[in-house]
């Protein structure tokens, strides 16, 4: 009786566990690198101006883990059919990824990330005691695939030139008229592969009263409207932000979307003249912006341990002040209690320079939406390359 009581009580506990989910697992419990590892990283968000010092820091700390880090940039909508393809080919040579919610979207759509969570909990802290609100609701975003390195409110904002914006639209419906009085002085950039022209146009269904924000097939009939109509006054998309800033700076457009950071970045860079101004529209809606660090599938266990290692690294306190950064994704860090006295001088110095005291009251006094989730975001991506960017081509 005994030994059939401890043979239930056996298969009992087996079951339990297998309910429970797979075991946890630690550092330890992953072979070390027998030699120091080249780390292959590919940004497809900008992110290496945020990161990069955090990335090196990691390799200064553990020499024996980490020899170097060799950078690529990329655009986002090229990433996820190259990992498919090295994936397919087993050929892997990306380690780690620096990406937005748009390629990280399409790679949880395609299946190509390492799965973290729940896995592997035990080698991080408590994400939602860690995190901002704003951070942690875009960590649950990532589906436990992609972890939030740096965070803001983002926008959309529009950003113009006071010298010849003299009648500064108040509402999107005036926004569109002022587009239609000055045709190809307003641009927004592609959304797939554009922080501020996702943002600006995540943001409109709160600033047209749509019926679903969150729905961009079933609830936006008015947001998509609204862009066919602003689409017959904008010259051309470009494919990335970079473009809209160079021709705001350098007067070929009046006004663009932008947001917190690509409004303090460009004037510390001297590419957007340090007197521009930035407004809002009647309605306005904070739609967050995150970028994550992701690891592909197929990477070796002994790169897997270290790389997650990296990412617990890179959200502790000290990592984080990097991410203010000269302002490129203000404030930055995703972390709580990481004020900017933290940050290295040269960040402070830009902040003081080139930030805005209305971004406290801004950020303040609206509401902080998150961003589409990544089914609905890579269908508005689809729709609007299809129904709004293939009307310039």
């Amino acid at each position: 009786m005994t030994t059939r009581r401890n043979a239930l009580l056996t298969l009992l506990a087996a079951a339990l566990a297998t309910v429970a989910g797979p075991a946890l697992v630690s550092a330890k419990d992953f072979p070390k690198p027998k030699e120091p590892l080249v780390i292959n990283v590919v940004d497809v968000a900008g992110d290496l101006q945020l990161s990069q010092r955090a990335l090196e820091k990691f390799a200064e700390t553990h020499p024996d883990l980490v020899s170097k880090f060799v950078y690529t940039q990329a655009p986002a909508p090229e990433l996820a059919g190259k990992l498919k393809a090295q994936q397919a080919a087993n050929r892997l040579d990306i380690d780690f990824v620096l990406t937005g919610n748009d390629a990280l979207a399409a790679g949880i759509e395609q299946g190509l990330w390492t799965q973290i969570l729940p896995e592997y909990k035990d080698m991080f802290p408590d994400l939602e005691e860690l995190y901002l609100p704003g951070a942690y609701a875009m960590q649950k975003m990532g589906r436990g695939q992609g972890f939030v390195d740096s965070w803001y409110p983002s926008g959309p904002l529009l950003e113009y030139a006071p010298d010849r914006v003299k009648d500064l639209p108040a509402t999107a419906e005036e926004l569109l008229a002022w587009c239609k009085a000055n045709p190809g002085k307003f641009m927004y950039a592609r959304p797939a592969n554009s922080g501020p022209g996702r943002t600006f146009v995540m943001g409109l269904p709160y600033l047209l009263g749509d019926k679903d924000p969150q729905d961009p097939i079933e609830g936006w009939d008015k947001t998509w409207a609204y862009l066919k109509e602003l689409g017959t006054c904008i010259d051309y998309y470009p494919s990335g932000t970079t473009v809209t800033m160079k021709e705001l700076g350098d007067g070929t457009r009046d006004i663009i979307a932008t947001t917190t950071g690509w409004d303090i970045n460009p004037r510390y860079l001297g590419i957007v003249p340090k007197d521009y101004k930035v407004s809002t529209l009647k309605g306005f809606h904070w739609v967050s912006d995150a970028n994550y660090m992701a690891i592909p599938k197929g990477v070796a266990e002994e790169r897997l341990g270290v790389l997650l290692q990296l990412i617990a690294f890179v959200l502790e306190p000290e990592q984080q002040a990097f991410m203010y950064d000269h302002g490129y994704m203000y404030p930055g860090p995703s972390i709580k209690n990481v004020p900017i006295e933290m940050a290295p001088q040269d960040s402070q110095e830009t902040i003081k320079n080139f930030g805005r005291d209305e971004y406290a009251s801004l950020i303040a006094d609206n509401p902080i939406e998150p961003p589409l989730d990544a089914k609905p975001l890579v269908a508005m991506f689809d729709k609007w390359d299809r129904e709004i960017g293939a009307a310039k081509k």
